[in-house]
């Protein structure tokens, strides 16, 4: 119950710094859709059961979005941007997948995160004025590494040229219950690019969803979904740490996109509902995902039906 309680708290103080906005997500609050089929590799078989990670293929809604949970920012103050994939397995089971194109998340423990929130009003504008930056800085010491991330970032040129983070560790469990820790990564196709800060001033709100529709349009745009091997020492339990880049990388599948679809506003992409032979770690971010994400898709549905 002292989560749901603070997850209330969290979505309160959320809607309090950045506005109240109905019908739309708490975070990533504009975002796109789209039809996608993910086709795995192969590979997955040597390290968990799940069925859609072993061979075949598995159909998919894909979420890009923007991190802002204003959905009226213009695009390029929201440098960093979302990529949700659902899974469709079989017997109506679903597995979320959530990744941001940044590696690392600000806070560790879910009360830290709320409780930054009374700090981060100057995010509204899209970085944090230098002030805030300063007493984020002395408050939450295990935040530096990723407000400095963020604080540089720059918006990749596109969603199908960025390199998303699912960010939290997860176990695959194979068929004699072996669990191996792995930070999942969604690879782009098209490579990995960036805007220059001269290209991202000229970006209208909108853009990105009109530039990746055109991309769709005209052939084939896909990703490969990465598992990064942890080793002995890696922390699971914080993600405000990032694993070495010499990890080994095992390519699970491919993910293409093929047509635009509504469906995806309306699904909740929440990353701790998984198959057999996924699981979750013991991170404390990654399980107050769970009831947060509830908090906002129920507000915002209990909107939708109350606007018809």
């Amino acid at each position: 119950m002292a989560q749901e309680k603070l997850a209330e708290t969290a979505v309160n103080k959320i809607e309090k710094t950045f506005g109240e906005h109905p019908t739309y997500r708490r975070a990533h609050s504009r975002g796109t859709g789209y039809d996608a089929v993910f086709t795995a590799t192969g590979e997955g078989k040597a390290w968990t059961v799940a069925p859609h990670f072993r061979e075949g293929t598995t159909e998919a809604i894909v979420r890009f979005s923007h991190s802002s949970p204003d959905p009226f920012w213009t695009d390029n103050l929201s440098p960093v941007k979302g990529m949700a994939v659902q899974f469709k397995l079989p017997d109506g089971q679903v597995m979320n997948s959530v990744g941001v194109t940044s590696p690392i998340f600000f806070t560790r423990t879910p009360e830290v995160f709320t409780e930054m929130l009374d700090i981060a009003k100057s995010f509204k504008k899209g970085r944090p004025r230098l002030w805030d930056l300063i007493t984020l800085f002395i408050k939450y010491p295990e935040s530096r590494a990723s407000i400095r991330i963020i604080r540089k970032m720059q918006s990749p040129a596109s969603f199908a040229t960025g390199l998303y983070h699912a960010i939290h560790a997860f176990y695959l469990v194979n068929g004699v219950g072996k669990r191996q820790p792995v930070k999942f990564q969604w690879q782009p196709e098209a490579g990995v690019e960036s805007l220059t800060p001269a290209q991202a001033a000229s970006v209208e709100k909108g853009d990105f969803e009109k530039e990746l529709e055109e991309r769709v349009l005209k052939g084939k745009l896909g990703f490969r979904l990465v598992a990064v091997i942890g080793e002995a020492g890696d922390p699971v339990g914080d993600p405000t740490k990032d694993w070495p880049d010499d990890r080994e990388k095992v390519e699970i599948g491919r993910l293409q996109l093929r047509k635009k679809t509504d469906e995806a506003e309306d699904l909740l992409f929440d990353p701790t509902v998984l198959p057999e032979g996924i699981e979750c770690t013991d991170d404390p971010i990654l399980q107050f995902r769970n009831p947060a994400y509830a908090v906002s898709y129920q507000r915002r549905n209990m909107e939708k039906q109350q606007k018809r």
